[in-house]
């Protein structure tokens, strides 16, 4: 994504937009306390579920194999590139749990199309961490990631992913950098870490679920037209040599297209000053904050309509029961929703991202 316009306009208010859901109901819990025994209510192991999730994830997650890959030997492979290599060219339909070492492997890993059913795992004592320096100077914005995933019902558990160029200074071309994109559908992050400035995460297309995660960045630096939910993960800003930061440019073109972010029971924290929530990359976006800790590293006013008045009427930028000295409506854009109980219903639940149909917990070795 190219640089954008900081000043803000606040006009008219919206209607709301109904976004389409189904599956089963899942409400999440309104107590962080108990989203844990939530979790593992809802989201059970492939054994007790099989019957129940799709067909094809059920026969790839009935013989899974283990590959092993440490950079300093004692595996099947040193690089995550090689070990990804190793698999059939066609498209895979067996689980494949790669089971990386910690330390830092300096790599540009993508995750191809044919390539589904991958999962990434590292020790959560000992982690591993995905390191590149791309940029949209070298590679296009949307490709400039450390890691790419392409294929579907992929799973990272106790990963961190950075992108190590340096922060835009406005001087050098394109010089965001993307540490993760994520493409293809039906993924899940456990306990990942993600750090980067602008355009962290490319949280691009299909139905995604982040939790107990760590996402940092500074301008947009949460981007695309995926539909996700995020559960449980810390959003942590951190100052632009720009002079300006938002957390989120989501993509939504039109009520026609079925996507969203929804981040619930997270933490807004960082040391930036008066950032934003969210401005509208396209016509109509969707980002819901609820249940979430808010620290004054958020400007009173909390979204931008990114000088264009005309979407304040097409987008939904809503709130709902969030807390902390950043979650005050006293100030806020005019055109914000502060959700009712019934509107908020369906964004807060697994049925949001059809979660009955695929979503496993994370993986135990």
């Amino acid at each position: 994504m190219v640089l954008k316009f900081t000043s803000i306009i606040i006009l008219v208010t919206f209607s709301f937009i109904p976004v389409a859901f189904c599956g089963y109901t899942a409400a999440l819990p309104s107590v962080r306390a108990q989203l844990g025994s939530w979790f593992q209510t809802n989201v059970q192991h492939y054994t007790a579920r099989k019957s129940k999730i799709d067909p094809a994830l059920a026969a790839a997650e009935a013989s899974p194999r283990i590959i092993k890959v440490n950079k300093n030997g004692g595996g099947d492979f040193k690089t995550i590139t090689d070990a990804l290599k190793s698999l059939p060219a066609g498209n895979n339909t067996k689980r494949v749990v790669i089971k990386i070492a910690g330390g830092e492997y300096t790599e540009k890993i993508k995750v191809e199309r044919t390539k589904n059913f991958i999962t990434f795992y590292g020790a959560p004592n000992d982690m591993p961490t995905f390191v590149y320096g791309g940029t949209a100077l070298q590679y296009g914005t949307i490709d400039s990631a450390s890691l790419i995933v392409e294929g579907d019902y992929f799973v990272a558990s106790n990963i961190i992913i950075k992108n190590s160029a340096p922060p835009p200074d406005g001087v050098r071309k394109d010089a965001q950098a993307v540490a993760l994109r994520v493409s293809g559908d039906k993924a899940a992050f456990y306990n990942c870490k993600l750090y980067g400035y602008q355009d962290t995460l490319c949280d691009d297309r299909g139905k995604h679920f982040f939790k107990d995660c760590h996402i940092e960045g500074t301008v947009d630096f949460i981007f695309g037209n995926a539909k996700t939910l995020y559960l449980n993960t810390q959003i942590n800003v951190v100052p632009s040599i720009l002079g300006m930061t938002v957390i989120t440019a989501q993509g939504r073109k039109s009520s026609s297209e079925d996507n969203g972010y929804v981040f619930a029971h997270c933490k807004v924290t960082g040391t930036a000053k008066r950032t934003l929530l969210g401005r509208p990359w396209f016509e109509a976006p969707v980002v819901i904050f609820a249940y979430t800790e808010m620290s004054n590293v958020l400007s009173p006013l909390g979204w931008s309509n990114n000088n264009h008045p005309e979407r304040e009427r097409t987008m939904l930028f809503g709130e709902y029961k969030n807390t902390g000295p950043g979650s005050s409506p006293k100030d806020r854009a005019s055109f914000v929703r502060r959700l009712s109980d019934a509107q908020a219903r369906t964004y807060l639940s697994l049925d949001y991202i059809e979660g009955s149909k695929w979503l496993l917990p994370p993986p135990r070795i």
